[in-house]
């Protein structure tokens, strides 16, 4: 399985339109090679660079696996169409908060999980959670990284 991103090459510079520095609308994606047997996605974007730990930026789920991608901007709602929900990022918000590192240079990764079975799972869950309960379901995964610095 991969994942991909018309807006930068994996190892590549984040642009700042996803940011807090520009409109700070999420990344679009491309799924590549999705398992057959999976029924959903999940999403978890971190920045393992932050100088507390870890930062999580974006935390969505229950993706149908037939979805090719998400388009740029998704809405920063609990509940999606197609049954997407999302959970709740470390700026305490729903959906997605763009990189905003405070100094330097800093890693985003955008963690993909194809699951063989939809969680149905209520919005809201942090990073924990969904690991936490995607564990058994886990087929494959993909990582995107990118980068951004102020």
């Amino acid at each position: 399985m991969e994942v991909l991103s018309p807006a930068f090459e994996n190892g590549g510079f984040i642009p700042a339109k996803y940011t807090c520095d520009g409109a700070d609308i999420s990344i679009p994606l491309i799924f590549k090679n999705v398992p057959a047997e999976a029924k959903s996605l999940a999403i978890v974007m971190d920045d393992p660079d932050a100088p507390m730990g870890v930062f999580v930026h974006w935390v969505i789920y229950d993706i149908p696996a037939t979805m090719e991608g998400l388009p740029e901007g998704i809405p920063n709602a609990p509940e999606l169409e197609y049954g997407i929900k999302q959970g709740r990022n470390d700026f305490g918000n729903i959906g997605y908060g763009g990189p905003c590192p405070p100094n330097g240079a800093h890693r985003y990764y955008i963690k993909v999980y194809a699951l063989k079975r939809v969680l149905g799972a209520e919005p809201g869950l942090s990073k924990h959670q969904l690991l936490q309960l995607i564990r058994p379901f886990v087929i494959d995964e993909a990582v995107l990284m990118g980068i951004y610095e102020r």
